[in-house]
């Protein structure tokens, strides 16, 4: 009996330590894993360039885009922004929007739209408020400019 109570609580702490770093594991998880890596990127970027086109409040800025480059470049930010191995080669935030006086509202709609995607992906809210924390900054750098 002795040793049935020992082997079972040898057991349970096997377990306890290894759901223990287990956690530390995940919780060390960069944000580009923890969004599904590239496949996934791709794929909010997809849907959001889908949402930018039907927003009429924006999609006139887009008309004249090559929207292919753009579609590389927004998973190049994404991904290099959240911890992946892409590196971003598009040029900064200001001389990108340089003379095309952004507004505010623009802005804002274009947040929007994206996080409609991240909804429609079920990007859980931690991960979606630490994409916008990194998003969100390069706001001054396009608005207004």
């Amino acid at each position: 009996m002795k040793l049935k109570a020992w082997t079972l609580c040898s057991t349970l702490i096997v377990l306890a330590s290894l759901a223990t770093l287990t956690g530390k594991a995940a919780a060390s998880e960069s944000l580009y894993d923890r969004l599904g890596g590239q496949p996934a990127i791709t794929a909010v970027v997809d849907d959001f360039l889908g949402n930018v086109a039907a927003d009429i409040r924006i999609n006139g800025r887009f008309a004249n885009a090559n929207l292919p480059r753009l579609k590389i470049r927004l998973v190049e930010l994404i991904a290099a922004g959240s911890g992946g191995p892409q590196k971003y080669s598009g040029r900064d935030m200001k001389s990108a929007h340089q003379g095309m006086n952004i507004t505010v509202a623009e802005f804002g709609a274009l947040v929007e739209d994206l996080g409609k995607s991240l909804d429609k992906f079920k990007v859980p809210a931690k991960e979606k408020g630490e994409l916008l924390a990194i998003l969100g900054p390069m706001q001054g750098d396009i608005v207004g400019h």
